[in-house]
């Protein structure tokens, strides 16, 4: 082992301790328990930085070493915002007033769409960050779904 890097010597150890093998002869040595690995951020980890983030990957609050997808639009705010996240809608019931626009946005990394169930509007599929919006023209309860994932429910009611 005399030719592996340090660092590399330590990973190596630390893998055939977790595998159970403790002999070096190739015996059949009882299992020990594995230590917990410490790595000094930056020393045996190339292009990691302290903290274990990657250089130039900060920006996203509550997650260090991520930043959002270039372009993506911010969230729409405010009582007319619905937002898909986790697989479901938020809120999954909404009420507005005749004429109000409803945005969707798409916070999951996988495409989703908005389907009426009565055929009144569609949605293209929505990547990460994309929007859809609709005006809302007559009073009633309008189900959607997103036909990828027909699982996810929501309906919104508009009020006269």
């Amino acid at each position: 082992m005399s030719r592996i890097p340090h660092g590399r010597r330590a990973a190596i150890a630390l893998a055939l301790a977790v595998a159970g093998v403790t002999s070096a002869c190739g015996g059949n040595a009882a299992p020990t328990a594995a230590p917990t690995p410490v790595f000094p951020s930056g020393a045996d980890t190339p292009g990691m930085t302290a903290g274990g983030a990657a250089p130039g990957m900060s920006g996203m609050p509550g997650m260090p070493g991520m930043r959002p997808p270039s372009g993506a639009p911010a969230a729409p705010a405010g009582p007319n915002a619905v937002t898909i996240d986790n697989f479901a809608f938020a809120p999954a019931t909404l009420t507005v007033p005749v004429g109000t626009t409803v945005t969707w946005t798409n916070r999951d990394e996988e495409p989703h769409t908005v389907v009426a169930t009565d055929g009144s509007f569609h949605s293209p599929g929505m990547g990460a960050g994309a929007t859809y919006s609709f005006t809302f023209t007559k009073p009633g309860t309008v189900a959607y779904v997103c036909s990828i994932h027909p699982f996810m429910k929501a309906t919104v009611q508009v009020t006269p």
